[in-house]
């Protein structure tokens, strides 16, 4: 087993006069490794070793936490679609201390505070600009709200630039084309979200939503898939404490279901919910309909109808 320390990368070594991988001339085998420790390029089949002393072009520092790889790094944060200027400007630190860690004078004090303004005001030189980074601020808001990972939010920046230069936002609120790109994110990088649980954390009505949703996928040609609503299984069965034997047979249930088409034209939480609510009598974990309504933001209704129709499908009167 290799040490993690030892940061063994697997990679396809090219020659940098011609387009061939280096082969190992001993077995000529091509599985090349590259020992970052020891400095080495090795055969990962005969342990022939082909170089040695190869320069190290990682940091000479080491770093054991966050925080020390932070305070030593040198380099700034990495670009990010996710800030309208993509974090290229600068920032005046609001700790109103000098290069010593000495506290700054009141004048100097006064006169940062000047900058700051200042700088915070040429960072956007335009309306459009200033829109950009509502929106963008929008999204970051939305996607707190949601607990949806940073690469979603990344996605959903780039949609909403995509509909920008497409000019795509003109005559609709710039909340509703926010909120269109991030569901579209969740739904890309598939993050089950449903849109009801999109727009109570937007301030736009869920049907500007789904309209302005369906024009820009439209319009961008956003490949997006229907959503699979074994993807709502977990997440609701772990706010309702079931076991994963619960959601093992949801599972199930939904595979039986949707293979007699029983899924076309259905909600895709309703029918989890549903899902989750069979599976819960069948494994003795018994939730009530309105337990498991009130976690998948459904209809008691919704769920009994879609229970029948699972019911019948399996097979079980």
């Amino acid at each position: 087993m290799e040490r993690p320390s030892r940061q063994r990368q697997r990679e396809q070594e090219v020659e940098q006069d011609s387009d061939e991988r280096i082969a190992c001339p001993e077995c000529e085998s091509t599985n090349i490794i590259t020992d970052a420790d020891q400095g080495e390029l090795v055969c990962d089949d005969c342990g022939l070793v082909l170089d040695e002393r190869q320069i190290d072009r990682g940091p000479e520092w080491r770093a054991f936490n966050h925080s020390e790889r932070q305070s030593k790094s040198r380099v700034g944060a990495p670009i990010t679609e996710t800030m309208h200027d993509r974090g290229l400007t600068t920032t005046i630190d609001w700790k109103d201390k000098d290069a010593y860690g000495r506290s700054l004078s009141s004048e100097k004090r006064s006169q940062m505070h000047r900058l700051r303004k200042w700088q915070e005001r040429i960072r956007t030189k335009d309306a459009g600009e200033r829109n950009l980074q509502f929106a963008l601020s929008e999204i970051d808001r939305m996607a707190s709200a949601l607990g949806v990972p940073r690469s979603v939010r990344e996605v959903a920046s780039v949609i909403y630039r995509r509909a920008l230069n497409e000019d795509l936002i003109r005559g609709r609120s710039i909340e509703g084309v926010a909120t269109s790109a991030l569901y579209a994110a969740c739904r890309q990088e598939g993050i089950p979200r449903s849109l009801d649980e999109v727009a109570e954390v937007s301030r736009v009505p869920q049907k500007e939503i789904g309209r302005t949703y369906r024009y820009i996928s439209q319009e961008l040609g956003l490949e997006l898939k229907p959503v699979d609503p074994k993807q709502f299984v977990p997440r609701f069965a772990s706010a309702l404490g079931l076991s994963e034997e619960v959601q093992a047979k949801a599972t199930e249930i939904i595979d039986v279901s949707a293979e007699q088409g029983l899924l076309s034209g259905k909600s895709p939480t309703g029918f989890a919910a549903a899902a989750i609510y069979a599976a819960s009598l069948l494994c003795n974990e018994k939730k009530t309909q309105r337990e498991v309504a009130d976690v998948a933001q459904v209809t008691e209704v919704t769920i009994r109808n879609r229970y029948q129709e699972q019911i019948e499908a399996m097979g079980f009167r």
